[in-house]
């Protein structure tokens, strides 16, 4: 008899999910240790292009295939597409001009802005708890960002916008879990997987004629891993969800800040500031404070979600 894949197995969950958080932060710093060199849409089809294999591989081993090439709602695929290729290109362009620590602190934003839009758009009730998670989080984001759009500020200085631009690509992540909580409605989540990773692919020729390069064989080599890396990393979070809850994974993701303080100091000799870590700490505990109540609500919102939100888009 064949044992269930979803049995609940949280240390498996838990080693499945902490890898893939780690494999998320690599792929990013190698994102960043090539930004020099290729220009942000590039890097975005390189990351999309060489996930696709990975990706169309497991989901022939899950026999979710036939589900993926199958897509009732073409227009809402596409403007996935569009609104998640926009995120991780602006999510590329700024990991070129702030430290990984940084880039990985105001992206814990993204739940923050993701309930507030929640309210606006699909009208989700939000009561004294949730109030109290956004006032945090906000609170922790302006903290992050005042160094960078203080008055003492240039908005044309590279570090001050590039934080403009992943403040924008986090709300713009945000915009995507909405999207895709009306989406899954009516599709199955191997197709959102797969038509996010063609249209990603497919979108990104479009900067081609922004001045695209020929990369290097090093270069080149380092675009290819930060692909399959982003594949495996979003089949290992995937498959977490099969073994454990998302709110008992959900505060997991945080290792991300752990693993970008160790990379971004051994590879680029960046380290966090004291109020930079302030920041996070505080968007953080309205993080929590969110995954809280969602879990005393039982408000567990598809396991599918990491698999369909790959970092960056």
């Amino acid at each position: 008899m064949v044992k269930s894949l979803t049995s609940h197995r949280p240390a498996l969950a838990i080693g499945l999910k902490v890898t893939a958080i780690g494999l998320f932060t690599l792929m990013a710093a190698i994102i960043k240790s090539t930004s020099e060199y290729v220009p942000p849409g590039e890097a975005v089809f390189f990351r999309s292009l060489f996930a696709i294999p990975v990706i169309v591989a497991w989901l022939i081993m899950r026999g979710d295939l036939r589900h993926g090439l199958i897509a009732k709602n073409p227009m809402g695929h596409f403007w996935r597409g569009v609104l998640g290729t926009s995120a991780m290109g602006m999510t590329f362009t700024g990991l070129g001009m702030l430290p990984l620590p940084e880039v990985t602190a105001i992206g814990f934003a993204t739940p923050i802005f993701t309930l507030i839009l929640a309210a606006i758009f699909l009208g989700e009730t939000i009561r004294l708890i949730r109030i109290s998670a956004v006032v945090v989080g906000l609170a922790g984001v302006l903290m992050m960002l005042w160094p960078r759009l203080s008055s003492g500020a240039d908005v044309g200085d590279t570090a001050t916008l590039g934080a403009i631009l992943i403040l924008i690509a986090t709300i713009a992540r945000a915009m995507v879990q909405i999207h895709i909580r009306q989406l899954v409605q009516t599709e199955h989540t191997a197709a959102i997987v797969f038509y996010f990773s063609i249209t990603a692919t497919l979108l990104s020729l479009l900067t081609f004629p922004f001045g695209w390069v020929m990369p290097s064989w090093e270069i080149f080599l380092l675009l290819f891993a930060s692909g399959l890396i982003g594949g495996v990393a979003q089949i290992l979070v995937t498959s977490s969800y099969r073994f454990a809850a998302a709110s008992m994974l959900a505060p997991y993701d945080y290792a991300s800040m752990l693993f970008a303080i160790v990379i971004g100091y051994v590879w680029f000799a960046e380290l966090p500031t004291l109020v930079m870590l302030a920041g996070a700490t505080l968007v953080i505990a309205g993080n929590i404070l969110v995954i809280w109540r969602e879990s005393r609500l039982g408000l567990v919102r598809g396991k599918a979600r990491p698999m369909i939100d790959p970092k960056g888009g």
